[in-house]
């Protein structure tokens, strides 16, 4: 009697599978994570609770769970991811680099995050404000890794006659505090320039204004 063999699912078809419960499961924790930045910015990391974040998310609370575990680890996901976005924006610099190409596209990568993502901004302000507890150890890490790093290729070119800024730790601190006070500060700008919040023209003005003025410090008009 001949055995009839069960056919066996394509290699192709798998794949299809394995792709969708990958795609549905980047795009839960991209929700999920938006939905942790607003409420973190909202009521702080010690008032924000899973349920809130599940609720926000529109997602029940035990994916939240199971995506990130506990509130400690999704809050330090969240401002990682942030800080790491930040940091991308000189990841190809380096002592080759032309410094007036460098600088402008990190002061214009700088602002329009601040004004696509505010919320990044003050959620990373506000655990900065707090003795930043959550982000300690990857602060004295990984962080001043990276700012060492730069601020090492920029001494090079100072050195090399390249730019007139002999402190550019400086540098970085002004660039942040004057592109981020755009995200931070947002209803404070809004209301000094008489508006409800920004509009299209805003990113442009302040890039307009700073970058002319950043080059100029740095002896690169």
């Amino acid at each position: 009697m001949t055995q009839i063999s069960k056919a066996k699912p394509s290699s192709a078809s798998e794949s299809v599978v394995h792709r969708n419960q990958h795609d549905i499961r980047a795009q839960n924790q991209a929700v999920i994570l938006t939905a942790a930045e607003e409420e973190f910015v909202l009521k702080s990391y010690r008032g924000a609770t899973m349920q809130g974040i599940a609720d926000r998310a529109g997602l029940p609370k035990a994916n939240v769970h199971y995506y990130f575990k506990s509130k400690t680890n999704l809050y330090k996901v969240v401002l990682r991811a942030i800080i790491q976005e930040w940091n991308d924006g000189l990841v190809t610099m380096t002592v080759d680099s032309d410094p007036r190409t460098v600088i402008e596209k990190f002061v214009r990568t700088k602002l329009h995050q601040a004004f696509a993502n505010p919320n990044r901004h003050k959620l990373f302000a506000l655990e900065v404000i707090g003795g930043a507890p959550h982000l300690h150890d990857f602060m004295s890490t990984a962080m001043k890794d990276w700012a060492l790093d730069k601020t090492q290729v920029m001494k090079i070119w100072h050195e090399q006659g390249k730019i007139a800024i002999a402190d550019p730790l400086q540098l970085l601190i002004l660039i942040w505090a004057t592109t981020q006070r755009y995200a931070e500060f947002e209803t404070e700008i809004v209301g000094l320039m008489q508006k409800s919040a920004y509009d299209e023209t805003d990113e442009a003005r302040a890039a307009d204004f700073l970058i002319p003025f950043i080059l100029r410090g740095c002896g690169l008009e």
